[in-house]
């Protein structure tokens, strides 16, 4: 059951992104003052629409995607005296630049929002200042500690369970930092203010001094839970800049390696070759990577709920990256058409000329039925290998 949900889950993300990278290109668009037909989630057969102002939105029968449909995106089309100068073709570089380019901007946007969400709402796995486990002694040397010699924390009566409140009156807001109280203190008498059973206690513990690389540090023999902290405002949007740039550049990486992937993945879904969990994963692997974090019973469910969270991060950078490829027909390919036109009249401008007409996209067809087949046997490629030989991530 529950990996039906994470499944389902993943879909309805999915849809999400889609809705919200063709809200991107419909918005800017309508700014821009072009005229924007359809607006539809799917394709193939009409499920459910609506008409509002001069657009018509809708569902469709096949969830693969989605489109919004911009009057004259094609020098071709047949247009209406009223239409015309509304059409998209006619507009200026930047504008076309912009429309088509706000649609990989709302993956970026709503990955860094996921991300900033885990930060500041969910919170990160860390160590937090609850004991987990009490040690009967501690190591002083490379050979095991002494039973008869019991660990400071142990002679102290601290026990599983206890929340340390305060070290010597200090007040515990960060154990990764706080903690170091202790190791500054070998033998020294410290005194711990606990919450154990709903009440607070007061428990003095002197730290045994303990040699480690050569230097000597207090150890009272505690190990520490882990659990989600919710970092505060300006740490959450340092970290969501850091590992949002670390995702950016791994997403860039992975684009520049696919081609030499392929082989690998060819020998995974037709020969049986063991699959790579760092390899190509398709829409349907990215859907069982949910279903598992979902179903893994040792997470709890904020940890699910952020582990989720960073997939579809992860996916809206990766899609907002590979979307903005100069190859039609993505809409980095269109966006590589509008920046040659823009060259075009630059140059018609200088030579004291009159501003050519548009690229004729129909010219480029052969080019773009050439694009959609190699990515539409790498889509079913990685479909048939993720059903038939799923991979098996680490979660």
């Amino acid at each position: 059951m529950l990996k039906v949900l994470g499944v389902l889950a993943f879909v309805v993300a999915l849809l999400i992104s889609v809705m919200l990278h063709e809200l991107g290109h419909f918005l800017t668009a309508k700014k821009y003052g072009m005229k924007v037909t359809e607006f539809f989630l799917g394709f193939g057969t009409k499920i459910w629409s609506f008409t509002r102002g001069e657009t018509e939105f809708g569902v469709k029968a096949i969830p693969a995607g989605g489109y919004c449909r911009i009057v004259g995106m094609s020098t071709q089309e047949e247009l209406s005296d009223e239409d015309a100068p509304r059409a998209f073709v006619r507009a200026s570089v930047p504008k076309r630049l912009v429309v088509l380019g706000a649609g990989s901007f709302t993956h970026f946007v709503l990955g860094f929002i996921l991300i900033f969400v885990i930060f500041f709402g969910i919170g990160v796995t860390s160590v937090i200042p609850r004991i987990n486990t009490v040690l009967s002694c501690v190591t002083t040397t490379k050979t095991a500690c002494d039973p008869s010699v019991p660990s400071p924390a142990k002679a102290a009566g601290l026990l599983a369970g206890d929340r340390i409140i305060s070290i010597d009156g200090k007040q515990i807001t960060d154990w990764s930092k706080d903690v170091l109280v202790i190791h500054n203190s070998p033998g020294k008498e410290l005194t711990f203010i606990i919450s154990r059973g709903g009440s607070e206690q007061t428990i003095n513990v002197t730290p045994q001094a303990v040699s480690v690389g050569g230097k000597t540090i207090g150890m009272v023999g505690i190990i520490s839970d882990l659990g989600l902290i919710r970092e505060p405002l300006g740490r959450s949007l340092s970290d969501t800049g850091h590992l949002g740039g670390q995702l950016f550049k791994t997403s860039v990486t992975s684009l520049f390696s696919l081609p030499g992937k392929v082989p690998a993945l060819f020998r995974q879904t037709f020969m049986g070759a063991k699959r790579d969990p760092n390899g190509l994963v398709g829409v349907v692997g990215v859907a069982q990577a949910s279903a598992q974090t979902a179903n893994n019973n040792s997470l709890k469910i904020n940890e699910k709920l952020a582990t989720f969270l960073l997939i579809i991060a992860s996916l809206n950078i990766f899609v907002g990256i590979f979307n903005l490829f100069p190859l039609l027909p993505l809409d980095g390919g269109h966006m590589a058409v509008a920046i040659i036109d823009g060259v075009r009249r630059w140059i018609a401008k200088r030579r004291g000329k009159s501003a050519p007409e548009p690229i004729d996209l129909e010219v480029l067809m052969p080019l773009t039925v050439v694009v959609f087949i190699v990515l539409a046997a790498l889509s079913l490629m990685l479909l048939a290998a993720d059903i038939f030989n799923p991979v098996h991530f680490n979660l």
